[in-house]
C-alpha cells in the first residue's frame, strides 16, 4: 500500500491482472502500454499511463516497484526508473542474441543484483496441483476480473493468433468450444 508501482506492458496478456492487483493492494499505478490502450489502462485502476510511442519511462528513480512483462527495455532503462531501493521484476524476454536467446537479460540482471542496492528479480512460474490460495483470495476482490478483449470461436484459431501477432489486443482472447 502506498508504493509507486510501473507496470511496462499494462495492457498485454499479464498486465491488465498486474495493474488490478496493484491497485488492490493500494499501489499508485502508472501503466506503460501504447496511444490506442491509454484509456484501457486506466480504466483497469492505473492512476497514469505512460505512451511509450511518445514519451520515454522517467530517468527519476520515482518507481518502489516495476514489472516488466514487455520485455524489451534494457536494463539500464529501467533501473533509471527504478527508486534506489526498489525492486526490478522481469517478466518477460523478448528477442536476446544468439548465444543466451531471450535470457541475456535476466541473466545480467541475476549478475547486477548482487552488487546494488536496488533488487533485480525474475518472475518464476512454478507449477502446482492447486492454485495459491492467496491468488485466488485476490482474483475474488471486486475489481480484479479478466480483462478480455475479444472472444473467437474454436475454428477461428487461427484469426485470433493473427489477432495476438498484431498488437492490436488489450488483454486477453478467449477461445470459445462448442458445447
Amino acid at each position: 500500500s502506498g508504493d509507486k508501482v510501473l507496470i511496462d506492458g499494462a495492457s498485454g496478456n499479464v498486465g491488465p491482472f498486474a495493474v488490478q492487483i496493484a491497485k488492490a493492494y493500494g499501489a499508485e499505478v502508472t501503466g506503460v502500454c501504447s496511444t490506442a490502450k491509454v484509456d484501457f489502462v486506466r480504466s483497469l485502476g492505473a492512476a497514469s499511463a505512460i505512451d511509450y510511442t511518445k514519451a520515454p519511462l522517467p530517468t527519476d528513480g520515482c518507481f518502489d516497484v516495476i514489472l516488466d512483462f514487455a520485455g524489451n527495455r534494457p536494463l539500464n532503462v529501467l533501473r533509471k526508473a527504478l527508486a534506489p531501493r526498489g525492486t526490478l521484476v522481469l517478466g518477460g524476454g523478448e528477442g536476446g542474441d544468439p548465444f543466451f536467446g531471450g535470457m541475456g537479460r535476466t541473466l545480467r540482471a541475476a549478475l547486477w543484483s548482487m552488487f546494488l542496492t536496488q533488487r533485480l528479480a525474475t518472475l518464476v512460474r512454478f507449477v502446482k496441483p492447486e492454485p495459491p490460495q492467496a491468488l485466488g483470495d485476490i482474483l475474488g476482490q471486486p475489481g480484479v476480473t479478466p480483462a478480455v478483449d475479444r472472444a473467437f470461436p474454436l475454428e477461428q484459431a487461427a484469426d485470433s493468433m493473427h489477432a495476438l501477432v498484431s498488437g492490436q489486443v488489450r488483454g486477453k482472447l478467449v477461445l470459445r468450444v462448442a458445447a
